[in-house]
């Protein structure tokens, strides 16, 4: 899968999860995701397009919430949600204060950057990388590191269960000063060619190839 990808979008830089260069952006962790998973796959996707659910009471219920809890966010208060859909463009990338967990359960591709390469507010997307993972691969994606919605690499879309501390990505309480803070601790840039997001008041800071994965 790695190699077709590979051969199908030669302008991205594109590396299996466990490769060396995905180290500046994360880690890769040893977890028996078989229940989540499962529950997982009984949620619908959408007929089109992502669903981003910040909480599942089911994911909660399950021991490996108190695990990613404790192994991960050091006993804070943990939410854990699930991304789902069909996403096959960089479109935006977003950080948190915090890592957050990802738990690939179906094969999918993250596009990440560096908050160190964002200069006066503006990103080139030539400085990411995308990193693919197999189903069942769970990262820590360090919050120095820049990521979004995952893309999906088969025509069934994707899944991947996402896990923060709580109440982030709700809607902010009250306004903000800082333009590039979206969410509660969700921090966003938007690709200048992503109209739809710009229009919803994201700021259009990437600039450079909007990356559209081929699979």
């Amino acid at each position: 899968m790695l190699k077709k990808l590979q051969e199908l979008n030669p302008t991205l830089r594109l590396y299996d999860v466990t490769d060396p260069a995905f180290a500046p952006y994360g880690r890769v962790l040893q977890m028996d995701v078989s229940e989540i998973a499962a529950e997982a796959e009984k949620l619908e996707k959408p007929a089109n397009g992502s669903t981003y659910l910040p909480s599942v009471p089911a994911f909660e219920a399950l021991q490996i919430a108190d695990e990613i809890k404790n192994a991960v966010f050091g006993t804070l208060d943990t939410q854990v949600g699930y991304c789902y859909g069909y996403s096959d463009t960089l479109n935006a990338t977003e950080w948190h204060f915090s890592s957050e967990l990802n738990v690939a359960v179906t094969p999918l591709v993250l596009i990440l950057g560096q908050r160190a390469d964002i200069k006066a507010g503006k990103l080139d997307s030539a400085d990411m990388k995308a990193f693919y993972l197999p189903a069942g691969t769970v990262v820590e994606v360090y919050a120095t590191a820049t990521h979004f919605c995952p893309c999906q690499v088969q025509e069934s879309g994707f899944g991947c269960v996402v896990a923060l501390p709580k109440g982030t990505n709700t809607p902010l309480e009250e306004p903000t000063a800082d333009p590039l803070l979206f969410r509660r601790n969700k921090w966003l840039l938007a690709h200048e060619q992503n109209e739809g997001l710009i229009a919803r008041g994201a700021v259009a800071g990437i600039f450079g190839e909007n990356y559209k994965i081929k699979f």
